[in-house]
């Protein structure tokens, strides 16, 4: 928790020095030759606005304070065995039915819900959608690495230590929470800075970031959807003892929740929306209700990945 503060409050300190460096570089990469990296990165800080620079700053301090962070985990590893079951090794025959199990019951989930609002005329499919291939090609990286880099933090690592504090249920939803809000941690669209090279715009927009979290509908709809969705990734690395089913379902997530945006756009002032669903899969009861199912389908298929009492 003292990692993620800090993170907050040097992000947010660093972005106008790094906002206006970046746009002398822009400046001179356009009156200048320069080398080809130089004029390449000089474009794109031209085309950059405030916000981007805001999250870049970001995760440069995430990045400089993770030393911090691995001292004081293998500090607390040093001090005895978690409460709850520990990660146990898997053959990868099992690995790799428990990614593929999970990625299917995920996202063929998601991608019905899809389907059922599109039938009620929430959405529409798009006029120009890309094609398969380019579908593809721009799930590839999220769908592999967003899932192992996300289950490795916040399933094996934060809930691994959290697991040495408190019982299983305390720390599924302290992990489940923290995941949440870090997914929501971005700028929101439209926000207008006057002065984005003033010393203190970063916080300006760090306001406006945490200002949606007093919004009640946004809890209800966007940030408890992320928090079920952090709960049931927990819970599967609690019964299976290892992240494999988790990375499946979270990949599953993923390559629903962008193909399905690919294709099909939100219909704008119908009445299920803000409520039942939001502008993407993401937010709404039926997502969320869609979770729920997920739940009841998946409890009968991780008796099939639970290990033995032979395998400790």
């Amino acid at each position: 928790m003292v990692w993620v503060s800090s993170v907050l409050v040097l992000g947010p300190a660093l972005t106008p020095w790094l906002y206006l460096a970046g746009k002398n570089l822009a400046q001179a990469a356009a009156s200048q030759d320069l080398p080809a990296i130089l004029e390449w990165l000089g474009a794109a800080c031209g085309r950059a606005d405030f916000s981007r620079y805001f999250n870049r700053s970001l995760l440069a301090s995430a990045l400089v304070l993770l030393p911090f962070l691995f001292r004081r985990i293998g500090a607390v590893r040093a001090l005895g065995d978690s409460q709850g079951r520990p990660c146990v090794a898997a053959g990868w025959p099992s690995a790799l039915l428990q990614v593929l199990v999970g990625c299917l019951v995920a996202g063929g989930l998601l991608w019905g819900a899809g389907m059922f609002l599109t039938g009620q005329g929430v959405f529409v499919p798009k006029s120009e959608a890309p094609g398969f291939g380019k579908i593809l090609g721009k799930l590839l990286v999220p769908t592999l690495v967003v899932p192992l880099l996300e289950e490795w933090l916040f399933r094996g690592v934060l809930l691994g230590l959290w697991l040495k504090f408190a019982r299983p249920l305390a720390a599924c939803i302290g992990t489940s929470l923290v995941f949440a809000f870090i997914h929501f941690l971005k700028p929101p669209e439209g926000g207008i800075l006057l002065e984005p090279g003033s010393p203190l715009a970063g916080f300006e927009l760090l306001g406006k970031v945490l200002l949606h979290f007093t919004d009640p509908q946004f809890f209800i709809t966007d940030f408890a959807s992320l928090f079920f969705v952090g709960m049931i990734l927990a819970w599967a690395r609690l019964r299976t003892g290892a992240l494999w089913f988790s990375i499946g379902l979270h990949a599953g997530w993923i390559a629903a929740f962008k193909s399905f945006n690919m294709v099909s756009q939100s219909v704008a002032d119908h009445p299920l929306h803000a409520w039942a669903v939001g502008d993407t899969l993401r937010s709404g009861l039926v997502p969320i209700a869609t979770l729920g199912l997920t739940v009841v389908i998946c409890h009968f298929l991780l008796r099939h990945f639970e290990p033995r009492p032979a395998d400790g």
